[in-house]
């Protein structure tokens, strides 16, 4: 059954989207109109809304698939939009809950010229790229953002072919093109996928910015040997682990990925032993070891993995294990690159931690 729908203008049934939510920098900006655009004919909607009739949940990758393209080409044009932003740029971690799987590269080769590297938060594409990257949405290709111009549009693709377009105009032409592509719109008064901050304590503690306060402090923190890896997540689903010492922290800091979120650790422990016996019995874990060549590999494994696990790590420099629920393995201190003038136009979030509170006490101002 295709995702549960959200009532023209009225509020959503589903658990996808909490009610209306802004985007843009100042975080209160909600474009006036909303389309949600499907294959299906809302006649064949039952009382409550759901889709009951035989349109397939996947793309057809072909007539119906290059009608969503034409529908959202259609809207951008008469937006006056030839460029969108990626956003929330996110891929496949362990788990793949789309109905494809995913493909190598998760549908992003050849879009960049950088290579995947260029599928980052902020990152400028072109229209004709922005279509590629829906296309790959709607065939479940693994990778997801949200695309926008910031405050003019907006479009994003949600479960079972449910495309949503926002815009600052109503886009009466657009609509009507895209009735002719044999494809429904219909007013919405919020897309359940639109943005918004995740959890209030996230919401009340101010983000600390990857700025040069926080590179001196992590500088401090692995002179005194207090902290020894940096966590990189430059994807949602996706990080790299960097080591630090003296003389690479301003090496490491210079191949960030744009906007990346960030997490200082303590030092890999140089005794495996102890740190494969502190696995448990069952659960979730993050493995991270240093190997002999010195660079830094994870892994997240569950209970049938561990004895793999625990083979890849026996032959390690350095090791440590993390758990994977929230709130069980904390890292000393976090932030969010900020862009190169400096301001900070990432809208996700580090989990906060107490060295993070008590860093937003004595930045207010923020």
């Amino acid at each position: 059954m295709p995702e549960a729908p959200c009532f023209p203008l009225g509020p959503c049934l589903i658990g996808h989207g909490k009610g209306p939510a802004p985007w843009g920098e100042d975080g209160n900006v909600q474009l006036p109109y909303v389309y949600r655009v499907t294959k299906y004919d809302p006649a064949d909607r039952d009382a409550h809304g759901y889709y009951t009739g035989s349109e397939d949940t996947v793309s057809d990758h072909g007539e119906v698939e290059a009608s969503y393209l034409q529908a959202v080409a259609a809207f951008a044009r008469e937006t006056g939009i030839d460029h969108l932003a990626v956003r929330e740029p996110q891929v496949p971690s362990f788990v793949h809950l789309g109905v494809e799987p995913p493909v190598d590269g998760f549908g992003l080769d050849g879009l960049f010229p950088a290579g995947p590297a260029g599928f980052y938060d902020g990152a400028e594409v072109s229209l004709e790229i922005g279509l590629q990257l829906v296309r790959a949405m709607l065939r479940d290709n693994g990778a997801w953002c949200r695309l926008e111009a910031e405050g003019a549009f907006a479009v994003h693709v949600g479960w079972d072919q449910y495309l949503y377009i926002s815009s600052s105009r109503p886009c009466e032409e657009a609509s009507a093109h895209t009735r002719e592509l044999g494809l429904f719109p219909e007013r919405l008064r919020t897309s359940p996928y639109a943005f918004e901050a995740e959890g209030e304590e996230q919401e009340q503690v101010t983000q600390r910015p990857g700025d040069d306060d926080f590179w001196a402090e992590l500088h401090r923190a692995v002179a005194d040997g207090s902290a020894g890896i940096l966590e990189e997540t430059y994807l949602e689903g996706a990080s790299r682990w960097h080591r630090l010492d003296r003389d690479t922290v301003d090496t490491v800091r210079a191949r960030l990925a744009p906007r990346a979120r960030l997490a200082a650790w303590p030092p890999l422990s140089p005794d495996i032993d102890a740190v494969l016996k502190a696995l448990p019995t069952e659960g979730l874990v993050e493995g991270v070891w240093q190997d002999n060549d010195g660079h830094i590999h994870s892994t997240i494994a569950d209970e049938t993995a561990f004895p793999e696990l625990a083979a890849r790590m026996r032959s390690a420099r350095a090791a440590a294990l993390l758990s994977a629920y929230a709130g069980e393995s904390v890292p000393m201190f976090t932030a969010v690159m900020a862009d190169n003038d400096g301001v900070l136009r990432a809208r996700w979030r580090t989990e906060p931690t107490p060295s993070d509170r008590n860093w937003a006490l004595r930045h207010p101002e923020r």
